[in-house]
């Protein structure tokens, strides 16, 4: 059968058979059910949060995803591909349903089809290319449910400090800022910001309801400072011991259940690209063959497990390690990471294959480091039970002239190379080389948000690349010297 019209919103409404996504027979229409829609382009904590909003006024959240045609038409270019985007929204904790090649002008029968009374959006305005509100047909029919915007972050702010080559986002020290201990303004501007902050992790850190806590995070305070730009010297540096410190907790979650296997994974997770999202997936799924195969999915371990804890939960237990700004920016260089770590942050912590969250990780995760990761004690382990890595990383590939990161994992016999997948080597200096190629498109995208001088900063990135790579290779030579 040949898909109908829908006269408002002026997009065609599939016949059974043909929905981009199941269910292909109408859903009851449900209050606790909401849609939400967008571009949703590089996965930033501004989607998540707008979800993590929508997400506490229901049961379910369905996410419709406009495809690439359509936002070219009405906004501009995409960064991201539809798949990748797709990748993003599944990965969002809050998230039930993504519904791709979804209408831009929001269309009452897609949402009714989908089982939604309600649409969600944030407190902006979205117009198509006609300039009209693209919330005007569901707004008019009493379906549309406002939730607030989260402030400070957006995809031109990104573009801006890809092409500006700006590091005024950095963050020295999470836990100062935290504190308001750092930052620009008045003391009492800082302790907003550092309360806001923190507020800010315990909601992201919540179940995928929204509200219920769910992810455990913390910060690791290293006895001796790692070894960067700003503290390296020619001199002796016997006192890098990258494993010697102290976790603090900064939103308590839940720790290891029995039976879980704890698993461990670190990195920049700069931009949170969907080369970080299916390393992490395919974690999980590997996870998930060893528990196969010991049993973890037999009806009689589940039921166990359901009557002993009131639910049922994951084989793999995997805490994030996310290196801070300064270790990022010593191995990459230029303005890298283009999001601070709080930022990067809060992108780890909404994903639903992270159950908890270590900032200021090392790069280098020694033995003591690993002995010392939180929640080994009440799992009544010694040692994660794997250490994955996988060409997915922020950090370029190992350098053969260094030495190798992930040795002490190897050297303890847990150390697990995760195979390549769909996205492999997206990362975030392959989003850059995306907004640089097309650099014309975007900068005059910047210029209608007034941004100015994107055009002699977009050159300068592309000097800087270069420095940043001579860097690279200037102390490789000097390693493989010594």
């Amino acid at each position: 059968m040949s898909p109908t019209h829908d006269p408002e919103a002026g997009c065609l409404v599939p016949e059974p058979g043909n929905w981009p996504v199941p269910p292909q027979d109408d859903q009851e229409i449900l209050e606790d059910r909401l849609w939400i829609d967008g571009c949703f382009d590089f996965f930033h904590h501004g989607h998540a949060g707008v979800m993590l909003q929508s997400r506490r006024l229901g049961n379910q959240l369905v996410v419709g995803l406009h495809n690439d045609e359509d936002i070219a038409a009405n906004k501009g270019p995409t960064v991201m591909s539809l798949a990748e985007r797709v990748a993003a929204v599944e990965a969002c904790r809050f998230s039930t349903k993504c519904v791709p090649h979804a209408p831009y002008v929001t269309s009452q029968p897609w949402i009714s089809h989908y089982g939604c009374q309600y649409v969600t959006h944030g407190d902006d305005i979205t117009s198509d290319a006609d300039g009209n509100d693209c919330y005007r047909f569901v707004k008019k029919a009493g379906r549309m449910k406002i939730v607030p915007r989260t402030p400070g972050i957006s995809t031109t702010d990104l573009v801006g400090r890809m092409l500006l080559c700006t590091k005024d986002h950095f963050i020295h020290s999470l836990t100062d800022s935290i504190a308001g201990a750092e930052g620009n303004g008045s003391e009492e501007e800082r302790r907003s910001r550092g309360a806001e902050m923190e507020k800010r992790f315990r909601e992201y850190a919540a179940a995928p309801n929204g509200k219920d806590p769910y992810v455990s995070v913390y910060s690791f305070q290293p006895q001796y400072p790692e070894q960067t730009a700003s503290t390296s010297t020619d001199g002796d540096n016997q006192l890098q011991d990258l494993g010697q410190g102290t976790f603090k907790s900064l939103v308590p979650g839940h720790g290891p259940r029995p039976g879980q296997r704890i698993v461990y994974v670190d990195g920049g997770f700069d931009l949170f690209s969907s080369g970080h999202i299916a390393f992490l997936r395919t974690v999980t799924e590997m996870e998930d063959d060893i528990a196969e195969r010991r049993g973890w999915y037999a009806e009689a371990e589940a039921k166990q497990r359901l009557n002993a804890h009131g639910e049922d939960y994951p084989s793999a237990y995997v805490i994030a390690g996310i290196h801070s700004d300064h270790v990022v920016n010593y191995h990459k260089g230029i303005n890298y990471p283009i999001m601070n770590i709080f930022e990067r942050g809060l992108c780890v912590i909404q994903c639903r294959y992270i159950h908890a969250v270590a900032f200021g990780a090392p790069y280098v995760p020694t033995k003591a480091y690993l002995h010392s990761l939180p929640g080994l004690s009440e799992a009544g382990k010694q040692l994660p039970d794997a250490v994955y890595h996988g060409q997915t990383s922020f950090m370029p590939p190992i350098n053969p002239a260094e030495p190798d990161p992930y040795k002490d994992a190897k050297d303890l016999g847990i150390f697990v190379e995760a195979p390549e997948h769909e996205f492999q080597g997206v990362n975030a200096a392959q989003i850059v080389k995306r907004i640089l190629d097309r650099r014309a498109e975007y900068e005059e995208r910047q210029k209608r948000k007034g941004m100015k001088g994107v055009g002699e900063g977009a050159l300068r990135r592309e000097e800087m690349e270069k420095e940043a790579e001579a860097e690279r290779e200037r102390r490789a030579k000097n390693v493989e010297s010594q």
